[in-house]
């Protein structure tokens, strides 16, 4: 039997255009199991944060899941009603946002913030017992009472970010979903912040999904790498495996610019921007910027598939 508490199969996301349906999301699946963490990285527009959305059933309004399930231990996300949806959101599912500034409200005290997503779920609650609970979430990350009756203003970046953390951990839920929780912060707090989310993780026996550009972060934090492009996944393995063996030529590209001691003040890009997803065409994407692109990539898209060396890569490559 399956430990994984999220299943994604198949997940399809469109963004209604004028001109056809924009297919951020196409046909994404993968397992998260309990307990575990899991990175997504990817270009800007490879559908990562379009995924975290429709997690939450957050998309805007010309966004739509076109189809797949997303189960969340054995419920299909995607089928709930907004009320429904409304009490799994924060109990069940949460989401540390990108701009924890933009995610605040700048008028509302802190403690009123934390309050006020815990009451929504539990009318029950005394006020004493709120304050408690609040004061208890700032604590475990390692921020003191007197914050409860301060302004979004009154903080800096990094503990704005860590009380976005404290929202998000609440009510204790199942899946953390942090979507490049430290994108605006200098290396020390990122660093901080970093440590700070692995510490609720293992507290609450939760299970997080971190979305960004840094692979170096994602190093030092996840167990298992998702690496995305274009609306699809180009491959996933375990940290391990795909440092010691990247598979997919996007993969080594990637790896490949990273910054090392050898390399220090050169800068190694991927060539090429990234496809339009309006009315893709039925090939392999990364063949235009791909240097061991071939006549097979040009003709049909390659389909996910197991490597020896443990982890799963799609591309002809290795057809």
């Amino acid at each position: 039997m399956s430990n994984a508490v999220l299943q994604i199969k198949d997940l399809q996301v469109h963004y209604r255009t004028e001109n056809g349906p924009v297919r951020a999301v196409d046909g994404i699946s993968f397992d998260l199991a309990s307990g575990t963490r899991i990175g997504i990285v990817g270009e800007s527009g490879s559908g990562k944060s379009t995924m975290a959305l429709a997690l939450m059933r957050m998309l805007p309004s010309a966004g739509e899941i076109a189809g797949g399930e997303m189960l969340l231990d054995g419920i299909d996300l995607a089928r709930l009603s907004e009320q429904e949806m409304r009490q799994t959101r924060l109990s069940q599912l949460s989401m540390i946002p990108q701009g924890a500034m933009n995610s605040l409200n700048p008028v509302m005290r802190i403690g009123r913030q934390l309050i006020d997503g815990m009451r929504a779920h539990d009318s029950s609650l005394t006020k004493q017992m709120l304050q408690e609970r609040a004061v208890d979430v700032l604590q475990r990350v390692d921020l003191d009472a007197a914050v409860m009756r301060m302004y979004p203003h009154e903080l800096s970046g990094g503990m704005k970010q860590r009380v976005c953390i404290a929202i998000a951990i609440s009510l204790s839920p199942k899946v953390i979903i942090a979507d490049e929780p430290t994108s605006a912060l200098d290396v020390v707090i990122q660093r901080q912040v970093m440590e700070t989310i692995a510490n609720v993780q293992k507290e609450l026996d939760a299970s997080v999904i971190l979305i960004g550009h840094d692979i170096g972060l994602m190093v030092q934090f996840v167990d298992q790498l998702i690496i995305m492009y274009a609306g699809k996944i180009a491959e996933i393995g375990t940290i391990e495996e795909i440092f010691a063996s990247p598979k997919h030529p996007y993969t080594q590209m990637l790896i490949s610019s990273l910054p090392t001691l050898e390399t220090k003040g050169i800068f190694q890009g991927i060539p090429g921007i990234a496809p339009s997803l309006l009315n893709p065409k039925p090939v392999c994407l990364f063949h235009p910027r791909c240097p061991q692109a071939f006549e097979q990539c040009r003709a049909q898209p390659p389909k996910l598939a197991r490597m020896d060396s443990g982890q799963l890569a799609a591309c002809h490559l290795y057809s």
